[in-house]
C-alpha cells in the first residue's frame, strides 16, 4: 500500500497515471449561447387503486 500500489492514489501519483482513484480535473464550465427549449411533458394518468374481490 504504498508507491509501489498501482490502486492507490501515492501509486498512480507515482506512476504517472490516471483512473478512478486520481480523476483529472475537467474543464471548468462552458457558456452556451441558446438555450434548447425544452417541451412540456404530457402529464402522467394516475393509477387507480385494483379492488379485490
Amino acid at each position: 500500500m504504498g508507491k509501489g500500489d498501482k490502486k492507490t492514489r501515492r501509486g498512480k501519483i507515482n506512476s504517472g497515471s490516471y483512473g478512478k482513484t486520481r480523476p483529472k480535473k475537467g474543464s471548468k464550465s462552458f457558456v452556451v449561447s441558446e438555450k434548447a427549449e425544452v417541451a412540456e411533458k404530457a402529464p402522467k394518468a394516475k393509477r387507480t387503486k385494483k379492488t379485490e374481490g
